[in-house]
């Protein structure tokens, strides 16, 4: 009888507190294997920067296997449909077990895993599933929820190495030469060896931002300690502008999207520094203050990403429908694909949201308060459905999190029904968090000799200014799609005639009881039991240790959350 132990890495790319590789570590050899699986990257939120960062991060992964100095210690890549190569290992070798980290992926991972899931138990393979954030499979009250979440963080991290590691053979000998090896399924279901495939073999198109993070555990490590060591000084006040952002925000979400570092490795690093300043251990400064408010702000925030995470996890199809089925038709049949190609393209004549898809386009990162702008502007001045802009942002964000990325999408574009209408005008943002204009100069160079008091508003500009600086709106700057302040003044009051339907009022209670947030968050907003809306009572405040107070009967909360 077979003891291979198989530890399936998805986005869980670390031997650091992996609880699925220990656990198979305690019950027989370990093979490590990663599937690069086309059907995935066939999907419209895949982008090359992502497999360039996952395949950083692979190569760091396969080189700690390799540090454990034991034979067979490596990390296998197959390339195929996860079910095909799995049934061609347990064909060669035999599996005991398959060892996992649950995935709230998208639609496409979420039917994926059901196969995979059906497979083993076909074939009498065990499947051993363990949380990878703080989100419960198979919730059925959302009051119990912070306490599950409260509970894995807390608990010990997993050990590296396992006390009892020992890894199996790779069942087919690899040739010499080829390197990094990867394992092709072919069309007879056999695994093959070849290289690892690049963009272009996965049918993605080969462009990635210039100036991206790039992978793997080495610079997760020394961006980790370096925000809990200085940069969270700047944290608070600092992450609402694109100038101070960059450095100012903690730049973990790659590596925690990859899982190069687990969340509970964050959450427990950031309490120790707490608790550490507490203390007045280590080196004192006067930014220690300034330090301890931003740790405390990001703890806030990990609570919140596992908040939304829990919203896809238990209902996956708010993926492609509106949260509350109510907002069904307020945009589907009004799509502009010439509003939405100006979006993408960065032309919409609005200075602020071009240079933040400039930006974008150079980083795959953008800060979360202009994240939000560019979902606003979307779904209210161009009055876009989320959906299709929604598949359009994957592409650009390193960091894609699809259970924080759509219920912000449906967040920021009205339709869950228990959110206060949140419309972002890129004129004030930009007076708000660029006020010398240093941000759009930097990224729309073609509006470096317009004067300051017409540089977030060009196509004002009269035709003497327009010729003597040298932009002539229409010509070398775009023209809006549309009059800003009018379009925002209509969208505004058509979503707030059709959120006042009679009937909008008891689904919107429905959907706060799935998923709306509970007394004892950070942060959390008070509801009107009545509509369903949220309205803020207190500003965020700092991560407790004791235990949460339960919910107020009737009146559920909803936390708010921008990315």
């Amino acid at each position: 009888m077979s003891e291979v132990q198989l530890v399936w890495f998805k986005r869980d790319l670390r031997v650091h507190d992996h609880a699925a590789l220990a656990a198979a570590a305690a019950r027989g050899p370990v093979l490590a294997l990663y599937i690069v699986e086309p059907g995935l990257w066939r999907q419209p939120d895949a982008a090359a920067q992502h497999w360039g960062f996952i395949r950083e991060s692979l190569l760091e992964l396969d080189a700690a296997l390799a540090a454990t100095g034991q034979p067979h210690a490596a990390l296998h890549v197959a390339v195929g449909e996860a079910v095909a190569v799995l049934a061609a290992l347990h064909r060669r070798a035999g599996l005991a077990a398959i060892h996992a980290h649950e995935e709230t992926g998208n639609g496409w991972t979420f039917a994926r895993d059901r196969a995979v899931r059906r497979w083993a138990r076909a074939h009498g393979v065990t499947l051993h599933e363990v949380p990878a954030f703080g989100v419960v499979r198979g919730l059925r009250d959302r009051d119990q929820w912070l306490a599950a979440r409260e509970r894995l963080m807390r608990a010990p991290q997993a050990p590296w190495p396992p006390p009892r590691l020992t890894f199996a053979a790779w069942p087919w000998a690899a040739p010499p030469g080829i390197g990094p090896l990867a394992w092709w399924l072919g069309d007879d279901s056999v695994l093959r060896p070849g290289p690892w495939p690049d963009a272009a073999a996965l049918g993605l198109d080969p462009w990635e931002p210039p100036q991206r993070q790039r992978g793997g555990r080495t610079r997760a490590e020394a961006v980790l300690h370096g925000f809990l060591q200085r940069r969270a000084a700047r944290y608070r006040g600092g992450i609402s502008s694109p100038l101070s952002a960059p450095g100012a925000c903690s730049r973990l979400s790659p590596y925690l999207a990859y899982g190069v570092l687990s969340l509970r490795e964050v959450v427990q690093a950031t309490e120790a520094r707490l608790q550490a300043l507490a203390d007045r251990r280590g080196p004192e400064h006067a930014e220690a203050p300034r330090l301890r408010a931003g740790l405390r702000a990001l703890a806030s925030r990990l609570y919140w990403h596992c908040h939304f995470i829990q919203k896809l996890e238990s209902e996956p199809q708010l993926e492609w429908r509106n949260l509350h089925r109510g907002y069904d038709g307020l945009r589907e049949a009004e799509w502009d694909e010439a509003r939405f190609a100006a979006l993408r393209e960065g032309r919409t004549g609005w200075p602020m949201v071009d240079a933040c898809v400039a930006m974008l386009r150079a980083h795959g990162w953008l800060n979360f308060r202009m994240r939000s702008m560019l979902m606003s502007v979307a779904a209210y001045p161009l009055w876009l459905h989320w959906r299709e802009v929604g598949l359009w942002l994957p592409r650009l964000f390193l960091d894609y999190e699809p259970g924080i990325h759509w219920p912000q999408v449906q967040m920021q574009s009205g339709t869950t029904g228990i959110n206060a209408t949140r419309v972002y005008n890129p004129v004030k943002q930009a007076l708000d968090h660029d006020p010398h204009g240093t941000f759009v100069r930097t990224w729309c160079p073609a509006l470096q000799r317009v004067p300051d008091v017409w540089l977030f508003e060009p196509w004002r500009m009269p035709a003497a200014v327009q010729q003597a600086c040298g932009v002539r709106v229409g010509a070398d700057w775009p023209q809006p799609p549309v009059e800003l302040e009018a379009a925002l003044r209509t969208a505004k009051a058509r979503l707030h005639a059709w959120r006042q339907r009679p009937e909008m009022h008891a689904e919107a209670r429905m959907v706060a009881q799935r998923h709306g947030s509970r007394r004892g968050m950070p942060g959390a907003l008070a509801r009107d039991p009545n509509t369903g809306l949220e309205r803020c009572t207190a500003p965020p405040r700092a991560v407790r240790r004791s235990a949460p107070r339960a919910s107020s009967p009737g009146v559920p909360e909803q936390l708010g959350f921008d990315w």
